[in-house]
């Protein structure tokens, strides 16, 4: 063959290799350092993105995040004929090990939708990808979409109406009795007990990151109360006391205690007695107590529902302000939510765009508010040229 004729013969002398001494030759993006850089609308982006989305059905978009550089041309040069293809890849959460794309906090928030929804008094609300668990004051779990249309009903198996509900990651919903001291699975439409207490009653529940479930209880004589820890039926953690022996939540009769487990696998309690949100981490200790914002308010703070996002966010319904509190992962206020016309928040949930659901108790609305932002930048200096950003709100 030819090339083994010529395996002797020193290589051809590339192009490039001849003017590896010879200036590079300006490139037009040279000669535009001092224009401003240009700019994609922030709508434009946002609809590109929304199209892949449907196109490949993700859930979640991530866009790899760049360092700033200094390139020289012929690195440039170099690099350019290895560039790879663009990956998109899907994002799947086992708890707190993912690190999701970082969303800033809007200063004005909005309400994207306003659903009324047929009970006497509207409390717990659970989220189920696009679709929204409710239950109020009677025998009726209620499931909608996001348009408001209901699309399918469960009565409990007591005829009592259920305290609280909870769903899976797999989409098993569970709600409490607290008149029959039992927490019930709701699967294929059949409902079946899969917790009875004796000297306690069940209050509210959450699911975790693993599957387990958390439940807050209160003993039959009101005197005590603890959050405890279900691997399917049985009993794996208990916690009640702090370090020094001391109740960590309060007791009492119909004390509301709702819950959620947060992305650093904190336990967040609204203690609503207390007036405060109690978290513990993983283990059962205390991280911090929660009284309100300033510390020093006359105002009272009534804790009801509770849930966490995305960005390890904290959100509590302060339903006697009509307002929701959002904090950071430890503990310190970073902003209300009190600009779209809440009246007695109660239930709280987060939907897996970070798209807040609050009940309304007396009103019985379901209100969809959002009030963080995507956020994607997209900064490239070569041979300090000027930067080219995207932004996306």
């Amino acid at each position: 063959m030819y090339w083994e004729k010529c395996q002797d013969q020193p290589p051809p002398q590339m192009y490039w290799e001849k003017c590896q001494d010879q200036p590079p030759p300006q490139m037009y993006w040279e000669k535009c350092q001092d224009q401003p850089p240009p700019q994609i609308l922030p709508n434009e982006l946002r609809h590109i993105i929304q199209d892949q989305r449907k196109l490949l059905n993700l859930e979640k978009f991530t866009i790899r995040s760049f360092s700033l550089q200094t390139i020289h041309i012929e690195q440039f040069h170099r690099l350019i004929s290895r560039v790879s293809s663009l990956s998109i890849t899907t994002e799947m959460s086992t708890g707190a090990v993912s690190s999701p794309p970082v969303k800033p906090l809007f200063d004005e928030q909005r309400i994207i939708t306003a659903i009324d929804i047929d009970y006497d008094r509207l409390c717990s609300v659970v989220s189920l990808s696009e679709e929204v668990w409710t239950c109020g004051t009677d025998n009726i779990i209620k499931l909608y979409n996001s348009r408001g249309k209901l699309l399918k009903s469960i009565q409990t198996s007591s005829g009592n109406w259920p305290w609280d509900i909870a769903v899976t990651r797999d989409g098993d919903l569970f709600y409490t009795d607290r008149e029959t001291r039992t927490v019930n699975l709701v699967k294929n439409k059949q409902i079946q007990t899969v917790i009875t207490l004796q000297g306690w009653v069940p209050l509210n529940v959450c699911s975790t990151f693993s599957g387990d479930l958390l439940v807050t209880m209160v003993s039959d004589d009101d005197k005590q109360s603890k959050v405890v820890r279900y691997s399917g039926s049985t009993e794996t953690q208990t916690i009640q006391f702090d370090d020094q022996g001391q109740p960590l939540y309060s007791s009492g009769h119909y004390n509301t205690k709702y819950l959620s487990e947060n992305r650093n696998l904190d336990i967040c309690v609204a203690d609503w007695a207390a007036e405060a949100v109690v978290v513990v981490n993983q283990s059962g200790k205390l991280r911090f107590r929660y009284t309100g914002y300033p510390s020093n308010t006359k105002e009272p703070f009534y804790p009801r529902g509770i849930t966490t996002d995305s960005q390890s966010h904290i959100l509590t319904a302060d339903f006697n302000n009509h307002r929701i509190h959002i904090l950071d992962q430890d503990g310190q206020f970073l902003r209300y939510i009190q600009d779209c016309g809440l009246h007695v928040s109660w239930g709280l949930c987060v939907d897996i765009r970070d798209n807040l659901f609050v009940t309304e108790y007396w009103t019985c609305k379901l209100k969809k508010i959002q009030y963080l932002g995507d956020q994607v930048v997209i900064s490239l200096d070569i041979c300090h040229c000027s930067s080219f950003y995207v932004h996306v709100t």
